[in-house]
């Protein structure tokens, strides 16, 4: 089985949490036992989520040998220029190695179908922010977050839209679809 969610934003990406007081978890969203996630979405993203019961395709969605596309909604603080965009393109110095070239392309404003976030992102009068749809072939933790704040282009907001051939495809936040059985 094959479960879409679609993360809202402040949802730790596991069924319990031990911490207090307690954070929201995908108990509150998925009541179909014994899935489990494939892959993360931080605590502060929301979007695209994939659960199954099947762990050969988690180890075939999350293994980076594989390959598996994710395209992410980012919203980042400032005005991209041409050398950040060509720097994610060519891929990322990070701390624990370069990235995979990613493909990033800049939109002129948030897509009319995203949802507003809760909570709001807050935003600077005084500092502009943009979105790019970029899309990377691998999975390190928070990777979109530090290739975007080690081109001098911090994250506000992180919406994953794609995994692979599975889409959000209009699923509100908090919402779930079989996508197979």
């Amino acid at each position: 089985m094959l479960i879409a969610l679609n993360k809202p934003c402040n949802v730790l990406c596991q069924f319990t949490d031990r911490s207090r007081p307690p954070r929201r978890t995908l108990a509150e969203f998925v009541r179909v036992a014994d899935v489990y996630p494939a892959g993360r979405l931080d605590y502060d993203s929301e979007g695209l989520l994939l659960l199954t019961d099947d762990g050969a395709l988690a180890r075939r969605l999350t293994d980076p040998s594989q390959r598996t596309e994710k395209t992410y909604l980012v919203q980042v603080e400032g005005t991209p220029e041409a050398g950040q965009l060509a720097q994610l393109r060519r891929g990322v110095a990070l701390r624990d190695g370069p990235t995979r070239p990613a493909l990033v392309r800049q939109l002129e404003l948030a897509p009319a179908w995203l949802w507003p976030r809760d909570p709001p992102v807050r935003l600077r009068k005084t500092v502009a922010d943009a979105w790019l749809e970029l899309t990377i072939s691998e999975g390190r933790n928070r990777q979109v977050r530090r290739m975007t704040a080690a081109v001098g282009l911090p994250t506000l907001r992180l919406v994953r839209v794609r995994v692979g051939q599975v889409a959000l495809d209009g699923l509100a936040p908090g919402r779930t679809r079989v996508v197979a059985q």
